[in-house]
């Protein structure tokens, strides 16, 4: 099933006992389980198993309760691992034998297609799988948000938001939010002056670059190709430095990475595990070098008198982070 055949569903008044929702859209399997604990008028009644939290024998008690006063159980289980296929089909199976129990599962890996098959119809049991949003879809979504937030927007500057942040819906949601304490219509400008467009290709390879064993001289001919000046290639330095700061941190805290509790949403999984190789790869104290020379070259760069002077002070910028790396 695909979004628009489970909304008409859920318009309809009616709730699958169990539903697995997945696939790329983060925004919409979020809304989805609003929308579903809405309809089931769980309230308070839910137990929520997030990433490494999933206990089976946890799940399985919760659905086995009986209620005395009629109220829900409600399972929302949200993780990019797989449950195995037994005990998937257990708390299926417990969701549909109550009418009072429902089951979500917010699968957020890729490995999906050997899950579905247990979301079976005769079980009460559906499947949802959703895409990124087209730009019309975002630009909907955006503007209806706005409108909620009392923020006067128009549809070019909805687009200039989306695309700055490559459609990441989730990501243009947040910064929305952000923007509306400016208290003032928002256009191309503010969206430019206030929120950090997401590096194109060419500038994150030379990111990852920098912060590898890749030689300087190559960097430096990285540079000469990405046509960025100085103050908007040192942000996106220090912007890329925090994000991986707060891996460091996440990892050395919990093991594993959790793109969505770091960043607050949840880029490919391929970019995650690359961040975060890197960032665990990355001492503490080198962390706090980088930051201290950004900071005093940003001072610099910002007083510099002109381009050749913030070009020079760029490289000796490079120059001081690439001998912390060693």
């Amino acid at each position: 099933m695909y979004k628009r055949e489970f909304d008409q569903l859920l318009n309809s008044g009616t709730l699958p006992k169990s539903v697995m929702l997945y696939g790329e859209n983060e925004y919409y399997i979020e809304s989805s389980i609003k929308k579903i604990i809405e309809i089931s008028g769980a309230g308070d009644s839910i137990l929520k198993l997030y990433y490494d939290e999933y206990d089976f024998q946890k799940a399985k008690n919760w659905l086995s309760q009986s209620s005395l006063f009629g109220d829900v159980n409600f399972l929302l289980v949200k993780s990019d691992k797989k449950i195995p296929k037994k005990e998937l089909t257990q708390l299926i199976e417990l969701a549909f034998r109550n009418e009072t129990n429902y089951f979500v599962y917010a699968y957020t890996g890729s490995e999906f297609k050997t899950l579905t098959s247990a979301f079976a119809k005769k079980m009460n049991a559906e499947h949802v799988r959703f895409f990124q949003p087209s730009l019309n879809e975002a630009v909907t979504i955006i503007k209806e948000h706005a409108q909620n937030l009392n923020i006067q927007i128009d549809r070019y500057a909805i687009e200039h938001l989306l695309m700055a942040l490559n459609i990441n819906l989730s990501m243009a949601l947040n910064e929305l939010e952000k923007l509306s304490i400016l208290n003032s219509p928002i256009s191309s400008k503010e969206i430019d002056e206030h929120i950090f467009s997401l590096a194109p290709m060419a500038v994150n390879e030379f990111l990852f670059s920098l912060f590898s064993k890749k030689p300087l001289t190559d960097i430096i001919n990285q540079i000469s190709k990405l046509g960025e000046d100085e103050f908007a290639l040192l942000r996106q330095i220090q912007y890329f430095t925090n994000q991986l700061f707060l891996y460091h941190i996440y990892i050395k805290l919990h093991g594993t990475p959790n793109a969505k509790e770091i960043l607050g949403y949840s880029p490919p999984k391929h970019v995650v595990e690359r961040y975060a190789k890197l960032a665990i790869k990355t001492p503490m104290d080198v962390f706090e070098k980088v930051f201290d020379t950004l900071a005093e070259g940003e001072i610099a760069i910002k007083t510099a008198g002109n381009s050749s002077q913030k070009e020079t002070l760029l490289f000796s910028i490079l120059i001081k982070i690439k001998s912390f790396l060693g």
